[in-house]
């Protein structure tokens, strides 16, 4: 056996292609130019469209910090990057740091062009499925623990880490980002999410028909918000705090009012007319409630479950004095229920999950576990690079004829193991490039860059 030099020619991502033609197809970079606005005095070199797209195209490749970026340009695979080249870490750190807040505000006009674009190019049922319902717009926030003593807009959290915190309203049926801030980890969230929810429904495509729906946890529980969604057109639902109100109006449902709760076997929800002072007038509240009996009860009192119990049934299950009790959780909101129906309005409510998929998605698979730079604006576009590779496998995968619950999941771990690190050659020939797929890449590759050659190009 002998060990040659390493051949040049040979890249592990040639699924790059597709990141391209999708760029291209969906004009990605030209609506984010048009919206951001110059970021250098001179027009030449790496606009902020390409700054953007280049970093969220490193970050699809499983690199979590700017130096990443280097090792992704020194594939050869990055030649096939025409639309947006994956830029140096010293030029992505210096552009990055000329974005300001009039900036950062382009990228989310940018995104409602390129969001619009897409629902124009999807397959009808899709589109039909997106613009006709009533959108829902979830508001979560995550933190992200970051290490060193200077860094911008940090702060300790409730859990004693030093964070920063990734504030995030979303679409809930497409998956794909609206607006989004980056606060400290110590900052309550509820002073700026009226203008987070404002912001979204301005990137919120045209075409969506519905009224929307804002839907958040107990830490936006703010009358202030809720008011805010009515005059804003929407309806809402946020999970509310646990007080002596909230605890008095469960206690007057009756039993009979009780219906089970989908798919949450033993579960049972109602609703209560309890309504926060100053709140809107056609607020209610959903009650949902868990039987637990007293060996599932946990007797440390650091435990959260115990928190949903009422005081007087937690005495006393824990005295042995009753066998089980019930664990409630409450939702304020102004939808009415169709028919009644208040279990199918409060299983809506739990698919807030999905906002914790994307968070989940960014941290395992964008390199949104970590603030690369000590400047704030720097890890705010680096979060916004994060969330846009996102919603590039989003937006990818009806458009080459892959649907979640099939081989390509939305997940982007799965799409960058299935479809973006295949190997392959990479040939000059002609003053042209040509890619050569192993036996993989020829099955995948070339039938979504066919998908996506045939749609229309922009303008």
């Amino acid at each position: 056996m002998r060990i040659g030099k390493p051949d040049p020619s040979l890249t592990r991502l040639a699924g790059l292609a597709v990141i391209d033609e999708l760029v291209g197809a969906l004009g990605v970079v030209g609506e984010l130019d048009r919206a951001i606005g110059p970021i250098k005095t001179w027009a030449r070199g790496m606009t902020g469209g390409q700054l953007l797209v280049g970093m969220a195209t490193g970050q699809l490749c499983g690199q979590d910090s700017l130096a990443g970026l280097d090792r992704v340009r020194a594939d050869p695979a990055s030649a096939l990057l025409t639309h947006a080249p994956v830029p140096a870490a010293t030029t992505a750190a210096q552009l990055a740091g000329r974005f300001d807040q009039a900036r950062l505000a382009g990228i989310e006009t940018g995104l409602s062009a390129v969001y619009a674009r897409w629902l124009g190019v999807l397959p009808a049922q899709l589109r039909a499925g997106l613009v006709l319902r009533d959108p829902t717009i979830d508001l979560d926030a995550t933190d992200i623990e970051v290490f060193g003593h200077h860094k911008q807009r940090i702060g300790w959290n409730y859990a004693g880490v030093k964070s920063g915190r990734v504030h995030l309203a979303s679409w809930a049926q497409a998956d794909l980002p609206l607006a989004m801030d980056l606060l400290a980890g110590n900052d309550d969230v509820r002073p700026g999410a009226a203008g987070l929810l404002h912001r979204a429904l301005s990137v919120l495509p045209a075409a969506v028909c519905g009224r929307p729906r804002v839907r958040a946890d107990a830490g936006y529980f703010d009358g202030a918000l809720a008011r805010a969604a009515v005059e804003l057109g929407c309806d809402f639902a946020i999970a509310a705090k646990r007080n002596t109100a909230v605890w008095r109006a469960a206690a007057t449902i009756p039993e009979s009012a009780w219906q089970d709760a989908h798919a949450m076997p033993g579960d049972q929800v109602a609703a209560c007319d309890y309504a926060p002072a100053g709140w809107p007038p056609d607020s209610y509240t959903i009650v949902r409630r868990v039987k637990l009996t007293a060996e599932r009860i946990s007797r440390d009192p650091r435990s959260r479950r115990r928190r949903t119990i009422p005081k007087d049934q937690l005495t006393l299950a824990l005295d042995g004095a009753a066998r089980h009790a019930y664990a409630y959780s409450f939702i304020v909101t102004n939808i009415p229920a169709d028919d009644g129906d208040i279990a199918g309005l409060e299983a809506w409510f739990r698919q807030r999950t999905s906002i914790e998929d994307r968070f989940r998605d960014g941290k395992h698979g964008t390199g949104l576990h970590h603030l690369p730079s000590g400047q704030a604006i720097i890890n705010t576009v680096w979060t916004w690079g994060a969330l846009l590779a996102g919603a590039l496998t989003v937006m990818l995968q009806p458009l080459i004829g892959r649907r979640p619950d099939h081989a390509l999941r939305t997940r982007t771990p799965t799409v960058r193991h299935q479809l973006l690190a295949l190997p392959g050659r990479i040939l000059r020939h002609a003053r042209g490039l040509s890619l050569r797929l192993g036996a993989a890449g020829n099955r995948l590759l070339p039938p979504a860059l066919a998908a996506l050659r045939a749609l229309p190009r922009p303008g």
